[in-house]
């Protein structure tokens, strides 16, 4: 997908990151969408409506799950010369044991909780998709809000 920008109802929307439910080759969702984040954020181009929400949200949690700070996955981008290295750095800054399937299920399932889902209500409708009943996790406004989805 083109990396194009469009100003959507949040503010600046980026049209080429990764889906969080794009899976990195180790089995963890939402970490292709993380690394390209931090390639944007690195080289000064992820917008303030990004920010808000850059190493919080699903980038947080993820780093929570690992056990990691979000800064130790920063800095493994920042230092690697190619792809290659920083995927070999990047394995050796996770943890042996990834739990993907716990992981992979709260990224599915985030918004779907009984808390969670009057926020959940509250984005769409600040995305004007108030209405929609496709759209049952945070994962899902992300790609409707990225026009992954119509």
């Amino acid at each position: 997908m083109e990396d194009n920008i469009i100003e959507g109802p949040t503010g600046a929307t980026l049209l080429g990151l990764p889906s969080p439910y794009e899976a990195h080759p180790c089995g963890l969702l939402h970490l292709p969408r993380f690394l390209a984040k931090i390639r944007k954020h690195l080289r000064g181009e992820l917008p303030t409506s990004y920010m808000r929400n850059f190493t919080k949200g699903f980038d947080g949690f993820l780093c929570l799950h690992l056990g990691l700070d979000p800064e130790q996955v920063i800095d493994c981008v920042r230092t690697s010369s190619s792809e290659s290295q920083m995927e070999e750095r990047l394995q050796a800054l996770l943890p042996a044991d990834l739990k993907v399937h716990v992981w992979n299920r709260k990224v599915v399932q985030m918004g779907m909780s009984d808390m969670a889902r009057e926020k959940l209500e509250e984005v769409k409708a600040d995305l004007g998709a108030g209405e929609r009943k496709d759209l049952l996790s945070f994962a899902d406004v992300i790609d409707f809000d990225e026009r992954k989805i119509d």
